[in-house]
């Protein structure tokens, strides 16, 4: 039996997934969070978060690096812990930190910095001939306002250091980047209260399907476990609506992507103890790394390929994190492909009823969750303010993906917000 430290987490699947697989593995872990009761809040009413039945639930300033470092080394003196992890991107870095200072399995410091930091991944990429858009990176209006003149328009706005799409936008004149821009100024500390970089990120607008390339490094290897589809919506934000496993591809498309990705990651570092998702646009040019995050992919991704080939990256992400050689045997499932579909608000306001009948008639449903009524809603503008999702499988091939936006379709014309 191994002991895991777990240093904070995101609240969603991956914050129940990950206590799964170590429990499955024959571990246990000791969680570590600077606030309690951000998970405590997640939870569904009368249920404990999974995070929080683990064997040790300390409180710590996880923010301050500092003051965090020794105080895990002198936890590390009391319990003797074999590995850390965490599915929070705002966390990943500090985790490896730790992985280095007590002598732990993981990717290099650096490397993980990297690939945390936009900006940073795009010029690594650069320097080392991966593909890319044309990007720059400012602090000052009027050098944003030049670095976009020279981009040129329609473009992409990023704030450097956030996820789950949020701040991201297309940007179509110097008036809508002005606006873009004042509102990542307006926001200045993330979910987590850590303080923003104020540099922002320009890109060129990349035309094309975009996939993801889900891959487990361990050893010195990098084994590719296949390739997602993504669909897009809530324009001019870029909201995640869906995926399906395996993407539906031609095979010259598939290894394209595949192999931009190894070249990402190698350019990177991340060739040991990570479990990563690239993301990738297939664009008239050729593949264009979106974005590289150095942990398992979210929005139910690894669940469906779960369903699809047996292989549970979740309990990958556990073994690479403890240095032991990942599971990756894939299996007969009965499922040729798997898709996830979520319910996207275009309105604010409260939810007053969404009628959930058909689902009870539909057949391949997996898994469902779907918001209660009662709830507030924002209109969304990233991938924060999903109202439920569907995931279906298809026993026969590539249908999954039709079938659940058929489901999404008719669950949307039940959903009634004032």
């Amino acid at each position: 039996m191994a002991h895991l430290l777990v240093v904070e987490s995101w609240v969603g699947s991956m914050s129940r997934l990950l206590p799964r697989a170590v429990r499955e593995g024959g571990h246990e872990f000791t969680f570590l969070t600077r606030d309690l009761h951000h998970y405590l809040r997640s939870a569904p009413e009368g249920t404990a978060h999974p995070l929080l039945g683990a064997r040790h639930v300390i409180t710590a300033d996880t923010n301050d690096l500092g003051t965090l470092l020794p105080e895990i080394e002198r936890l590390d003196g009391v319990f003797g812990f074999d590995g850390v992890i965490s599915s929070c991107d705002y966390y990943l870095p500090a985790v490896a930190r730790i992985a280095g200072r007590l002598g732990l399995p993981g990717p290099g410091p650096e490397a993980v910095e990297n690939a945390c930091r936009k900006d940073s991944t795009r010029r690594v990429l650069t320097d080392a001939g991966v593909p890319g858009p044309r990007f720059a990176v400012h602090e000052e209006w009027a050098d944003l306002a030049r670095a976009a003149r020279d981009i040129g328009y329609p473009l992409v706005v990023k704030p450097v250091d956030l996820c789950a799409g949020m701040y991201v936008r297309r940007i179509d004149d110097e008036s809508e980047l002005a606006a873009a821009v004042g509102a990542l100024t307006d926001f200045p500390l993330n979910a987590r209260g850590q303080r923003r970089v104020p540099a922002v990120l320009l890109e060129e607008l990349l035309t094309g399907p975009e996939v993801s390339v889900e891959t487990v490094s361990y050893a010195g290897a990098v084994h590719v476990v296949g390739v997602t589809d993504k669909s897009i919506g809530g324009a001019p934000a870029f909201i995640e609506t869906g995926h399906m496993f395996p993407a539906d591809l031609s095979s010259a498309d598939a290894d394209a992507a595949e192999q931009t990705a190894l070249c990402a990651l190698k350019a990177l570092g991340l060739t040991d103890g990570v479990v990563a998702h690239t993301e990738i646009k297939l664009t008239p040019d050729g593949p264009r790394v979106v974005e590289v995050n150095p942990r398992p992919a979210g929005n139910r991704i690894t669940e469906l390929i779960r369903h699809v080939t047996g292989i549970d990256l979740a309990a990958a992400a556990v073994d690479v994190a403890l240095g032991v050689a990942p599971d990756l045997t894939r299996r007969e499932t009965g499922l040729r492909s798997a898709a996830v579909g979520f319910l996207v608000p275009e309105v604010s306001g409260t939810l007053d009823a969404l009628d959930d009948t058909p689902l009870k008639r539909a057949d391949g449903v997996l898994e469902t969750q779907l918001a209660e009524p009662g709830r507030p809603v924002r209109s969304a503008g990233s991938n924060n303010e999903y109202l439920g999702h569907i995931m279906v499988g298809d026993p026969r091939g590539q249908g999954a993906r039709t079938q659940v936006e058929a489901l999404l379709g008719e669950l949307s014309a039940g959903l009634v917000i004032r």
